[in-house]
């Protein structure tokens, strides 16, 4: 099953892994780039999520991103338990 579809049923350009990772490359310091992360974080999967971003990385752009109050409570918990351990 394609879990990306969860994220990205209405931009079927990004359903396919190894583009979206292409694209994620190729646009890291462009605002398109948070735009996948906050989709990412409002509707993946934290395994789906975590693949594609680190949790450094999700935690210094959490405080930038418009959330939902449960995903915003949810990946602050997600950082506070698995940040600390170095993960991905």
């Amino acid at each position: 099953m394609n879990y990306l579809k969860a994220v990205f049923w209405d931009y079927q350009q990004f359903v396919d892994r190894e583009n979206l990772t292409k694209f994620l490359q190729k646009n890291k310091n462009r605002g398109i780039y948070l735009w996948i992360l906050k989709r990412f974080l409002e509707y993946g999967r934290v395994i789906d999520t975590i693949s594609f971003f680190k949790i450094a990385e999700i935690g210094n752009a959490l405080s930038r991103l418009q959330l939902s109050p449960y995903a915003r409570k949810k990946w602050k918990r997600i950082i506070e338990v698995y940040g600390k351990t170095g993960g991905k």
